[in-house]
């Protein structure tokens, strides 16, 4: 009887799908469940150094615009036991926040569960002249900005099973930190560390940053760091250096050789 046949397939097909149905709705490997037990997630740190990723974050002013605007890679350097670990903030897992006052500011970067924090601590000062490197001269503009505290914290993952949690915290005090003409941007593609505290230490890299106010959001002349400076200028001069010794030592071959030419005449 064909109708009882396909009756009869149908009953087993129905037979054969269901458990597998069932099977996969029950496969806890298919979906991601949190264990609420562990407790937020938290920083894992690195035996090994590998460079942090780039990031751009901005604060906006209350009445519009932009207030600040900061580009770099941060890596917290936590020492335990003499030995150097290492965690870089992900930029995709960090908020900014903070405010704009007219002569103060804060930019702060938290990670997600406030597990890593790093906050800029801004201040905007007339008739100020401070002396850092730039390709023209002094920064002696009216007004000037500069980070006068630099504060940071890590909560990581406990290196070993049964260890206590513990947060590493410092910051760095400064006259005029990463100092800029109003209007212009301070900018360090070359690495800087930052001593936070005994067991802490930041690295800073491809920095740059501008503070009350990023007209059109786009930074504006920057100045450079000392150490950008030097890694310009010194091949340059060394080069020039080489070049000079190099034609005194030819100068000094003629002038022995035209010499030696005259006793035999």
């Amino acid at each position: 009887m064909p109708g009882g046949d396909t009756g009869g397939w149908f009953v087993l097909f129905l037979a054969a799908i269901i458990p597998v149905m069932h099977l996969q709705g029950s496969d806890e490997s298919l979906f991601a469940v949190p264990n609420l037990e562990d407790g937020p997630a938290r920083p894992v740190l690195q035996s090994s150094q590998v460079l942090p990723q780039i990031g751009t974050y901005t604060l906006a002013k209350p009445g519009g615009g932009l207030c600040i605007k900061a580009t770099l890679g941060v890596q917290y350097m936590v020492t335990l036991k003499k030995k150097r670990w290492y965690y870089n903030l992900d930029p995709s897992e960090v908020l900014s926040s903070g405010y704009c006052h007219k002569e103060a500011a804060v930019l702060s970067l938290t990670r997600r569960n406030d597990a890593a924090g790093l906050q800029f601590h801004f201040k905007k000062v007339k008739r100020q002249t401070f002396p850092v490197v730039r390709v023209s001269a002094l920064i002696s503009e009216r007004n000037t900005f500069y980070v006068t505290k630099l504060t940071a914290s890590v909560s990581p993952r406990p290196l070993c099973p049964g260890c206590a949690n513990k947060t590493y915290s410092g910051w760095v005090e400064h006259a005029s930190l990463f100092a800029a003409s109003f209007g212009g941007s301070f900018r360090c593609r070359s690495a800087n560390v930052l001593h936070t505290s005994s067991e802490m230490s930041l690295l800073l890299v491809s920095l740059q940053v501008q503070a009350f106010g990023v007209p059109a959001g786009r930074y504006g002349e920057g100045v450079e760091c000392l150490a950008d400076f030097n890694r310009r200028v010194l091949p340059v001069v060394f080069g020039a250096v080489v070049m000079g010794l190099l034609l005194m030592a030819v100068l000094t071959f003629l002038l022995v050789r035209d010499r030696r030419g005259y006793e035999r005449l």
